[in-house]
C-alpha cells in the first residue's frame, strides 16, 4: 500500500510550516479584529464624518484640501475621530479647552510619527520624549537666548538685502510677477547656516545649494503621504517601495550635508585655537552651543545626540520660516491698507533701513499684529501629535484612554468659528493688547504650548521681522490674480504651486 502524501518525508515540514503560518495570520487577524473594537468602542462618544470600511478618512485628508477640515471643524466644534485604514485612528482636536488639557500633560510624541521622522532627523528635540528630551532642552535653551539672538539681526538682514538685490535685478522698474517662495526658501536656507553654523554657502547665487532645499521638500511629501496611507506603515513593505527608496536617498544626502558643515565647524575651531583666538566671529552661533554642551556633558551627549540635534535644528528652520515669510508677504499683498500701514510703521522706525536692530523689532508694533495674523490664517506647523500615556479626560466630561493618537490640529483651531469671527477675514487688531486679553490662552498656537513649546520661536519672530521690514521699504507687492496661493497640507505647510505676486521697487 502506498504511504500518503503527507506521510512522505518531504512534505511533512512543508505542512507543518503551512499550519504554522496560518496559526499566525488567524492570531494577526484576531489581533486587528479586537483592536478596532477597542477602538470604536472607545471613540463612539465622539461624532466623526462618514468612513470607508477600508480607507478610513484616508482620502479625505490625503488630497491636502484645507478647506475640507475647516468645513468637519464647523460641524463638529471640539474634536472628530479620524480613521486611516480600518486598524488606526487619530483623534483630531481643535478647541482651546481641549488643547489646554492636551498640552498640559507630558504624553510623548506619537510613536509612528517620529518613526517616521527619525531616518530624517534622528533622536533630537523633535523626537526624543521622557527625561532624555528634558535634559536635551535644558542643555540646548541658552542657544536661543537673546544675547545670541540679538547678534543674529544683522546676520538676517545682510541674507535679506541679498535677495532683495536678487529681485531689483529681475524687476529693473516694472512691475514684474515673481514667485517669490524659492527665493525666499534660499534666503532662509542662508540665513539658518550663517546663524547656526557661521558659515557661507552663497547658497542664494550657486544653484547647486536647490538640491538641499528640493530634498528637504521631497522628505517632507514623503512622509505625508506615508503617514495618512495606512498600506505604508509597515517598515517592511514602505523600504522596498520607491517612495522608501526615494527617502532613504534623501535622507543620506541631508546627513552628509550636516555631517559636512559639523566638520568644517570644528576644523575652523581648530584653527582657531592655533592663531590663539586672533581672529574670532562676530557672533556665538548655534554649533558652538551645541560643542560646547557636548564638551561638558561627554557622558550623556555623543556624537549621535550632536548630529541629531544639528540635523533638527537645520531641518526644522528651513521647513518652517520659508513658509511664514511667504503667507505673511502674501496676505500683505491681498490686504493693501494693512500693508502700507506696515511700510509707514517701519519707515517710522528705521528710516532708509540702512541698519536693523534687535531694539527696534520691538517698536514694530502694528507689523507684529500683522505677523500673528498671518500665523494664525496660515500655522507653518499645521498639526502635532501625542501618544496618550494615561487617560484624559476633557473639560466637557469625555474621556479617552491611554494608548490613543491625539493630534492638535492648530490650522483648525485657529479657524475654528467657535473662537475667530469671520475667521477667513485678515484682520490684524485680533491681537491688540485688548482683543488678545479677552481671548484664550490656548486659541492662538502658533509655536504650540506648554512644556514642549518650540524652543526657537523668539528666533523665529526676529527672523519674519527682519525680512518683512527691509521687503516693504524697497518693494510695494499686490497679489497675482491668476495665479492665487493653494496651500498643500504635509507634516509643514507647502505652496502647492509657489507664491507669485507682482513685485514693484520703490523709489
Amino acid at each position: 500500500m502506498e504511504s500518503s502524501w503527507l506521510e512522505t518525508r518531504w512534505a511533512r515540514p512543508f505542512y507543518l510550516a503551512f499550519v504554522f503560518c496560518l496559526a499566525l495570520g488567524l492570531l494577526q487577524a484576531i489581533k486587528l479584529y479586537l483592536r478596532r473594537q477597542r477602538l470604536l468602542r472607545d471613540l463612539r462618544p465622539f461624532p466623526a464624518p462618514p468612513t470607508h470600511w477600508f480607507y478610513g478618512h484616508q482620502k479625505l485628508l490625503q488630497d491636502g484640501k484645507m478647506e475640507k477640515l475647516e468645513e468637519l471643524v464647523e460641524k463638529y466644534p471640539c474634536a472628530f475621530p479620524c480613521w486611516v485604514g480600518p486598524f488606526q485612528a487619530f483623534f483630531y482636536i481643535y478647541d482651546p479647552d481641549y488643547a489646554k488639557t492636551f498640552l498640559s500633560r507630558t504624553d510623548p510624541k506619537s510613536k509612528y510619527p517620529c518613526k517616521v521622522w527619525l531616518p530624517c532627523l534622528g533622536k533630537g528635540l523633535v523626537s526624543l520624549d521622557g527625561p532624555k528630551w528634558f535634559q536635551h532642552r535644558c542643555l540646548l535653551t541658552p542657544g536661543y537666548s537673546v544675547n545670541i539672538l540679538k547678534s543674529y539681526v544683522e546676520v538676517m538682514a545682510h541674507s535679506v538685502n541679498m535677495m532683495l538685490g536678487k529681485w531689483e535685478k529681475i524687476c529693473g522698474t516694472q512691475d514684474t510677477i515673481v514667485e517669490v517662495f524659492e527665493h525666499i526658501n534660499l534666503m532662509a536656507l542662508d540665513i539658518l547656516m550663517k546663524c547656526a553654523f557661521n558659515r557661507e554657502t552663497n547658497c542664494q547665487i550657486n544653484s547647486h545649494c536647490d538640491l538641499y532645499v528640493k530634498s528637504t521638500f521631497e522628505a517632507s511629501k514623503i512622509i505625508f503621504y506615508r503617514l495618512y496611507s495606512f498600506l505604508r506603515h509597515h517598515n517592511i513593505l514602505f523600504n522596498f517601495s520607491p517612495e522608501g527608496h526615494c527617502l532613504q536617498e534623501t535622507s543620506q544626502m541631508l546627513h552628509q550635508h550636516t555631517e559636512k558643515a559639523i566638520q568644517d565647524r570644528k576644523k575652523a575651531l581648530e584653527e582657531e585655537k592655533r592663531q590663539d583666538n586672533t581672529q574670532k566671529r562676530k557672533h556665538q552661533d548655534f554649533l558652538d552651543v551645541v560643542l560646547s554642551v557636548q564638551a561638558e556633558n561627554r557622558d550623556s551627549f555623543s556624537d549621535t545626540d550632536l548630529r541629531s540635534e544639528v540635523n533638527t535644528f537645520l531641518l526644522a528652520g528651513q521647513d518652517t520660516m520659508p513658509g511664514g515669510i511667504s503667507w505673511l508677504l502674501y496676505h500683505l499683498a491681498l490686504n493693501p491698507e494693512h500693508q502700507e500701514r506696515c511700510r509707514e510703521e517701519i519707515r517710522s522706525i528705521l528710516g532708509d533701513g540702512s541698519s536693523i536692530t534687535w531694539d527696534q523689532l520691538d517698536e514694530m508694533s502694528y507689523t507684529t499684529m500683522c505677523i500673528k495674523e498671518s500665523l494664525r490664517l496660515a500655522p507653518p506647523v499645521p498639526s502635532i501629535s501625542r501618544e496618550l500615556s494615561k487617560p484624559i479626560t476633557f473639560p466637557d466630561g469625555l474621556s479617552l484612554p491611554a494608548g490613543i493618537t491625539v493630534v492638535l490640529s492648530i490650522w483648525g483651531l485657529h479657524h475654528n468659528p467657535a473662537i475667530w469671527e469671520k475667521p477667513k477675514v485678515f484682520d490684524p487688531l485680533r491681537f491688540s493688547q485688548e482683543n488678545s486679553d479677552q481671548r484664550h490662552s490656548h486659541s492662538f498656537l502658533p509655536f504650540s504650548a506648554g512644556p514642549r513649546n518650540c524652543v526657537g520661536q523668539h528666533f523665529a519672530m526676529a527672523e519674519l521681522k527682519v525680512a518683512i521690514a527691509l521687503i516693504l521699504l524697497r518693494f510695494k507687492v499686490t497679489p497675482d490674480p491668476t495665479r492665487p496661493l493653494v496651500f498643500l497640507s504635509q507634516v509643514i505647510l507647502k505652496p502647492k504651486n509657489g507664491v507669485h505676486l507682482h513685485l514693484k521697487k520703490l523709489s
